[in-house]
């Protein structure tokens, strides 16, 4: 399926050619203005018979695209893993209403809890939703490959800081991407059972990346090198003794 996002051509029986102002990936609704005209008009991909510009119909129900970056960006790392850039890492990880996973690429030491943070090597699924794009200068629906030179056009000083060995991480990340890729991704963030407590070293959360796709059932898949220090006791926040006086709690000694 071709790419759609703002900006997008297309064309509609009753309307004619049109541009699109606005997508949303995750329902299918768009926003296009026709001709001279002053409104837009809101359209449904999977009811409106919808098509590119040149007449490809656009099968929003059987073919859904990707509504998150996850899998391109994985593609990416393994890429650039392969080109010599295995200092290079990504964090994902779900936005609380559970409908949006964000992203984050950081360089340099694997430190999963400290991560370097650089303008524009973070996002979230959210605004893909809605423009896919990274904000590297990129085009919607790029390669691979393409991906890969907006990124170095963007920040070449951020990615020299990937350029190193980290053969741990960099086996494990081609393993996943050779079960999840293209349709899945890997979420680090521990998920607690209903009604119980958070388990010791669950698998890895898998995602699907657009809709229609079933419950992952391959594998289980293992958390990656340098996360097994962060295993430790139950994983749940002390809690402080409530005090009840208003004076500070002295501290025992052993």
């Amino acid at each position: 399926m071709k790419t759609v996002a703002p900006g997008t051509v297309i064309f509609h029986r009753h309307r004619g050619y049109g541009v699109i102002t606005h997508v949303n990936l995750l329902t299918g609704w768009i926003s296009a203005r026709f001709g001279n005209e002053q409104r837009t008009l809101d359209l449904n991909l999977s009811s409106d018979e919808v098509q590119h510009a040149d007449g490809e119909p656009i099968l929003f129900r059987r073919a859904p695209p990707d509504r998150m970056p996850h899998a391109r960006l994985m593609a990416v790392v393994r890429a650039l893993h392969q080109a010599g850039y295995q200092k290079l890492y990504l964090y994902s990880w779900p936005k609380p209403s559970g409908l949006h996973w964000r992203w984050h690429l950081f360089t340099g030491p694997r430190n999963w809890m400290q991560r370097t943070w650089r303008e524009g090597w973070y996002g979230s699924g959210a605004d893909y939703n809605n423009n896919p794009v990274m904000g590297w200068g990129d085009s919607p629906g790029a390669t691979t490959e393409e991906l890969i030179h907006a990124l170095a056009r963007f920040d070449p000083q951020g990615l020299a800081q990937a350029l190193g060995r980290d053969e741990d991480h960099t086996a494990w990340f081609a393993q996943v991407c050779e079960l999840l890729l293209p349709g899945y991704m890997y979420s680090l963030n521990m998920e607690r059972p209903v009604g119980g407590q958070l388990v010791e070293a669950p698998p890895v959360p898998v995602v699907p990346v657009r809709a229609g796709l079933p419950a992952y059932a391959g594998p289980a898949i293992g958390w990656p090198p340098g996360w097994a220090g962060l295993w430790t006791g139950t994983h749940v926040m002390p809690a402080r003794r409530p005090s009840f006086s208003g004076l500070p709690e002295l501290k025992q000694e052993s």
